[in-house]
């Protein structure tokens, strides 16, 4: 986002590119605000419902982006076009089963970030049912703010789905795995995270899934706007 805002102004923009970058970054912020503080209560109310009141206790059950935003989460955001907030603490031992309470808690995340894509596409589909007479100019914007927002949470759906500690992909798969394989991956999980450093540098796998995601999440949610027109 910051480099092709950096570009933009290095060259001639047109009215409609100019238009375009503001919206991306509209929604970039409403991304830092709102979407990432909504992942990471997501989480800490999954784990209050499952017996653990940690989040709650350290004043994380909550929406406020100053408590949830990461500085080098946010900057990678803003640069790569994917990143993440602080965790919220959660201590396992309240929950009745280890696993499937971790597993339960970290799924939380990712599926907040579902809900509120569907949400976004939703809007941008019924924003499209323009009343006859309007300027189509605004709803276009509009349209586009609620688009580039749905990418941006189907993206960090798929990023933190990636099964590398510590991302929330790597606690929902430790639910199945077996218990030599699961300590195992306890043991390197130090080298791991260093994958997903990799992948947070060279972003074009998550990129490449993340598209195939949201094409897939589209196609669902416009079956039946497709139906009426």
């Amino acid at each position: 986002m910051i480099w092709r805002l950096i570009g933009v102004l290095q060259s001639d923009m047109t009215e409609n590119e100019m238009s375009i970058l503001l919206v991306s970054l509209a929604a970039t912020a409403v991304a830092l605000i709102f979407c990432l503080p909504v992942h990471e209560y997501a989480h800490g109310w999954a784990a209050k419902k499952l017996g653990d009141n940690t989040a709650w206790m350290h004043g994380r059950l909550t929406l406020n982006p100053a408590k949830h935003l990461d500085l080098f989460g946010t900057l990678m955001l803003l640069f790569v076009g994917f990143g993440y907030a602080k965790p919220v603490p959660v201590n396992p031992r309240n929950f009745k089963n280890y696993k499937k309470g971790m597993a339960l808690t970290a799924a939380a995340g990712p599926l907040s970030n579902l809900i509120l894509a569907v949400i976004c596409r939703l809007i941008g589909n019924f924003i499209w049912v323009i009343p006859a007479g309007m300027p189509s100019d605004p709803f276009r914007l509009l349209s586009d703010f609620f688009e580039i927002l749905f990418l941006i949470n189907v993206t960090l759906m798929v990023f933190n789905l990636i099964p590398f500690p510590p991302l929330d992909g790597s606690r929902i798969l430790d639910l199945i795995l077996p218990y030599k394989l699961s300590r195992l991956i306890a043991q390197y999980e130090h080298i791991l995270r260093w994958a997903v450093f990799a992948l947070l540098i060279f972003r074009s796998p998550i990129s490449w899934l993340s598209y195939w995601v949201a094409e897939g999440v589209a196609a669902v949610v416009d079956f039946p706007f497709n139906l009426l027109m």
